[in-house]
Order: C-alpha cells, then structure tokens, then sequence
C-alpha cells in the first residue's frame, strides 16, 4: 500500500486509561489506527486495543515509561514499523503525584512532563508528515501558573512542571511550522473519574465536590477525549490555539484553592 493511501495514524502517550483510552478511541471513531504506551497494566491496555479495532482500525500498544531513554528508543521503533509515517502526536501522559516515582527521584515532576515531552517530539518529527498535529495536554492550573493561581501544595511541582513543558514546545513553533506541523493545546479542569482528582483527594479532600459546585458538572475523560481528537483532525484550528475544556480561566484566576 502506497503512503498516501494508507490510513492516519496516531501515537498517543498514557493510553491505556482515562483521557488517553478516551482520545484513542475517539480517534479511532475517526479512522485513524492508533498506537499507545502505556506504563504498567498490559490487560487494561489490551482492552483498548480490542475498542480500537472493533471500530474498523489498527492498533498497536506499547509498555513503555516515557522517562527513560531506552524506552522511548524502543517506542519509536515499534511504531515506525508499524507505520512509516504519523498525522498526529498526542501528549496526554504526565505525572508528578506519585509518591513511589518521586522517593526516587525528586525532580520526577519535570523530568516526565517537561523533558520526556520534549525528548518525544524530537524522536516523533521525523515521523510527522507534512500537515499534522502535535497536541499538549494540560490542566487549568498548569496552563496558568505563574499567574497569581493558588494549587493545592501537593500539586504545585506539576503545574509548574507541566507549564514548563507546554512554553517548551511554544518555543519551538516556529521550527513546527517549518515542517508544517501544528501545535495545539487542550486543557482541562479537573476530569471526573480519572486518576489526577483521586490523588489530589488525599490532601485536599473535597477538591472535585467544591470544584463541581463552582463550575458546575465537571468534564468527564470521554469528553476531553473528543476534544482533543478534534484538535487533532481539525486543520482550521491554528498552531498555538488553546482549547479550553470544563470551566474557564477567566473563573480559575477569580478564584484561591488553599
């Protein structure tokens, strides 16, 4: 099969739960075969996977920790052999709140959402075809920090962790455009029901349940999911365009979590 009659295609990081299964099989829905790492869990991701392909797509999961290099050079390979080339790049896993991971490393925060970030755009853009997308996922908080936003403590090293990422890859637009390649960037409030609200719970317990009452509903991971399959197949949203999901940041800056 010649290259321009091939399928889309999609990698996608963390996508074996939450946001990240929900975007996988959003763009699935889509046509596009899709391929994911996931971290720890090989019959959740599999379970992906099959979703994945009842719709009609390939699909191809990885076990991968993005922080470390052989990993990554591992997830490449696998891929590229897979698929030749890729339409977008979704970068949906982060981390930072897990004690285990920062026991062992106190830096953990930006070595995983602002390094691993950058370490796996670099290996995807030779992979990237001319008009695709790579998608950041954020959250409210990480998306404004330094702007006055007060974080629970525990979440504080994300934020500023992940909003060094994101301003990373908005460095490097100009680079992107040259390749003719976008960047667009979702971010979230607080998702319901996936693992981000869980851990916060244990040191701001009722975090969701205010957050909810200020808001209103919060936005569920099939949601997100939708939203950021969008940003990834709708070329009329500009590179450096933010899509906004659940809330507003006009209401967050209004606002003080102690």
């Amino acid at each position: 099969m010649s290259e321009t009659a091939q399928a889309k295609a999609a990698l996608i990081t963390g996508g074996s739960r939450g946001i990240g299964a929900a975007t996988v099989l959003a763009l699935a829905d889509r046509g596009y075969d899709v391929s994911f790492n996931y971290r720890n869990k090989a019959g959740r991701a599999n379970d992906v996977v099959s979703q994945a392909t009842s719709r009609g797509v390939q699909a191809l999961t990885v076990s991968c920790d993005i922080t470390r290099p052989e990993d990554r050079t591992r997830l490449f390979a696998e891929v590229q052999q897979w698929h030749a080339r890729l339409d977008a790049l979704i970068l949906n896993a982060s981390g930072g709140l897990e004690k285990d991971a920062l026991a062992l490393d106190p830096d953990y925060p930006m070595h995983i959402n602002r390094d691993a970030q950058v370490a796996l755009v670099d290996m995807a853009l030779p992979l990237l075809r001319p008009g695709s997308t790579i998608v950041f996922i954020t959250s409210h908080w990480a998306h404004l920090y330094g702007h006055g936003i007060q974080h629970v403590p525990a979440y504080e090293p994300v934020a500023e962790s992940k909003y060094a990422g994101e301003q990373a890859l908005r460095a490097r637009m100009q680079e992107f455009a040259d390749r003719d390649i976008r960047l667009v960037v979702v971010t979230g409030d607080l998702i319901e029901g996936t693992i981000t609200p869980k851990l916060l719970e244990r040191s701001a317990p009722g975090l969701a349940a205010n957050r909810s009452t200020q808001v209103g509903p919060l936005p569920t991971a099939t949601e997100m999911g939708e939203a950021i399959a969008n940003a990834a197949t709708d070329t009329s949203i500009p590179s450096g365009h933010t899509i906004v999901i659940g809330g507003s940041l006009e209401s967050l800056m209004a606002e003080r979590i102690s």
